[in-house]
């Protein structure tokens, strides 16, 4: 067990605090979505039970919390960790890490509306406060949640530190609440049995469409999987008993009031527009206004899992290539918390529409759990590939598969039925966030057809000579050119034509800086070639997908570390500069590419240049994406050719 994340009280906290928020909030609305519209019956609720209490334990507690989470990447979570783990195995795995980040973006999208509204509609059931109209419940929740989302770009530090005791507090309520009504109906207890659940699925009318409310009660395990870094395995290990214990004894509660109070009783649309909801049935009257209270504040919580947890999962994509460049903010100290505000705004924006769209929580559970299914499925294929990978047994795999598979593929069925009900929102939702990276992945391949690399060995004499041409002017003391070249033997060629040919470029000293993003979140290493000594340097940084590419800073410690090993004189060659020994001036250069006019690709792929182009414009520049100063940054313009015209038809007629 790794000394950072020892089992510990304060670690066991934290871990309450910050990672179930969305599957602890889950017995605001999952009984409510599976009771809509039936009548209640012993078949049905005891079913029902039986269902989320072996979707609890296979999908949530076997698959994340004991298998998954043993793909840690050096401590690491989350779907696009888990990608960079096996991404060099299969080159389509790309497809589902791209599907499993949409889905879960989708997902960022719609916990906030649900969990907030769900917790504010709990107000229709105080009698003091009378019939609270649903346009100032929707008056109060976006109001919450745009406080949420402004208080984002301060960081999460102070109020993250009520995060545990809150949520220890909720979950013990819930217990509480579960336990005081067992006595109602002592038959829910039959739920541990599977048969119940399984005869519900065949036997009940429509059985089957059962588990899209089902499905509800485990949203929030994907959540649990991508912030392992912040607690560790042990930590969310030992916590998720506590965690899911006091989700079953509140299901089990509110099953045992459903019958005692409801039992052959319909529930209509017109009894939850009223505020009927299983879990507030539980409240004594007395307790009504703390428990809508504390159900708030744990949905909030809820909410700012997701929205830190759809930051980090950008960060990834964005050095994975597989998301434009946003600008990122660090606003405290603590490792891991950024803020970026582009995403905020496209989230915010998103939670407001969904909430005036839907205007009811029982509406937006039709809209919730259809885009999550798909990131659980791409899970299950890239963890097979992480057991493939650490030499698992065949059929170990085979069997893990099956049975992962066979059961979120029935839920992503059984979810389906929700797509004309609402569904459809968060599919169009995740289809244009997927289309988004995938549009950015593709013509990153597309433009590497015209990437033309060459040996460098082959030029250092030109630019030698030029270097010591003193009838060309000096463009810079030290020129800082940003290579994509894996090989340190070889060059863009359009650099070199940019030193030699475009406009001649002399230097004294030419740095050729190479930015690889490994695997492991948080490397931060470099190492120099000194190609020729004093005259041609190249320095290769090796950073993790969750650190920062900051070059500016990043450069400038090397350079610094060079000159304390006297491996580099840095001093200006003007001589009158060179005698007062004042250091040289450094200048960037920045190879821009747009797409030309002389191209001749297919319709698809223009399209998807079009797209990455458009996307480039509205996205952080190349210069600022690296964190290079402006001011010593020189942008220079160079056409993409990546399918040139063959066949140009011109006649001459004199």
């Amino acid at each position: 067990m790794s000394t950072k994340h020892k089992v510990s009280v304060a670690g066991l906290l934290i871990a309450l605090g910050i990672i179930y928020g969305d599957i602890g909030t889950s017995p605001l609305y999952v009984l409510n979505s599976i009771t809509n519209g039936k009548t209640i019956t012993q078949e049905l609720i005891v079913g029902s039970l039986s269902l989320i209490i072996w979707t609890l334990t296979l999908q949530t507690t076997i698959k994340y919390v004991i298998l998954t989470l043993r793909a840690d990447n050096k401590g690491e979570g989350g779907i696009f960790s888990l990608y960079a783990l096996v991404r060099r195995r299969r080159r389509w795995l790309v497809t589902a890490a791209m599907i499993g980040g949409a889905a879960l973006l989708a997902d960022g999208m719609i916990t906030p509306p649900i969990t907030v509204t769900s917790a504010i509609e709990g107000l229709k059931i105080i009698p003091s406060i009378g019939a609270i109209s649903q346009s100032t419940i929707i008056f109060i929740v976006i109001c919450i949640l745009s406080v949420l989302f402004f208080i984002q770009q301060f960081g999460t530090a102070l109020i993250g530190r009520f995060f545990g005791p809150v949520m220890t507090a909720w979950f013990a309520m819930l217990a509480v609440l579960g336990i005081i009504h067992f006595g109602q109906d002592l038959s829910v207890f039959k739920a541990f049995n599977p048969y119940y659940g399984i005869r519900l699925l065949i036997v009940y009318p429509r059985g089957f469409y059962i588990l899209g409310g089902v499905f509800l009660c485990t949203t929030g395990a994907e959540a649990l999987y991508s912030d392992l870094g912040h607690c560790g395995k042990w930590n969310i290990r030992y916590s998720w008993i506590f965690v899911k214990s006091c989700l079953i004894i509140n299901y089990l509660g509110q099953g045992a009031w459903l019958l005692a109070n409801y039992g052959g009783k319909k529930i209509t649309s017109d009894m939850i527009d009223a505020g009927f909801n299983p879990f507030f049935g539980l409240m004594p009257a007395w307790f009504l206004y703390f428990g809508v209270a504390i159900a708030t504040a744990a949905a909030i919580i809820a909410s700012q899992a997701l929205i830190s947890g759809s930051f980090t999962l950008i960060s990834e994509a964005m050095r994975l290539n597989l998301w434009p460049k946003f600008r990122i903010v660090y606003p405290t100290e603590a490792k891991g918390q950024l803020y970026i505000p582009a995403i905020n705004l496209l989230l915010f924006s998103g939670c407001v529409g969904i909430v005036l769209h839907f205007q009811k929580a029982a509406e937006m559970e039709a809209a919730y759990g259809l885009a999550i299914t798909l990131c659980m499925i791409a899970t299950s294929i890239l963890f097979a590939n992480y057991l493939v990978l650490h030499r698992a047994k065949r059929a170990l795999i085979y069997c893990y598969l099956a049975v992962f598979l066979t059961i979120e593929i029935s839920f992503l069925f059984a979810n389906i039925d929700k797509f004309p009900h609402g569904g459809y929102v968060a599919v169009l939702v995740g289809g244009l966030l997927f289309f988004i990276m995938y549009a950015w992945h593709r013509a990153r391949r597309i433009k590497n057809r015209y990437i033309e690399f060459v040996r460098l060995e082959h030029y250092i004499p030109k630019i030698q000579e030029l270097s010591n041409d003193r009838t060309v002017q000096k463009y810079a003391t030290h020129l800082v050119f940003l290579t994509s070249a894996d090989n340190p033997g070889e060059i863009e060629h359009k650099i070199i034509y940019s030193i030699l040919n475009r406009k001649p470029k002399r230097a004294d000293i030419y740095w050729f800086v190479h930015v690889d993003t490994v695997d492991t979140p948080y490397m931060a290493e470099y190492e120099v070639t000194h190609v020729i000594p004093n005259d041609i340097i190249r320095v290769d940084f090796k950073l993790g997908f969750r650190v920062q590419p900051r070059i500016n800073l990043l450069f400038k410690k090397v350079v610094e570390d060079l000159v304390k090993n006297h491996e580099v004189n840095i001093t200006s060659r003007y001589e009158s500069l060179e005698k007062n020994k004042v250091v040289g001036d450094f200048q960037f250069m920045v190879l821009s590419k747009y797409l030309s006019a002389d191209n001749e690709l297919p319709m698809w792929e223009r399209v998807i240049m079009k797209i990455h182009f458009w996307l480039k414009a509205i996205s952080l520049s190349e210069e600022r994406g690296f964190g290079l100063d402006p001011s010593n940054v020189t942008v220079e313009k160079f056409p993409l050719i990546v399918a040139p015209v063959v066949n140009l038809k011109l006649k001459r007629i004199y």
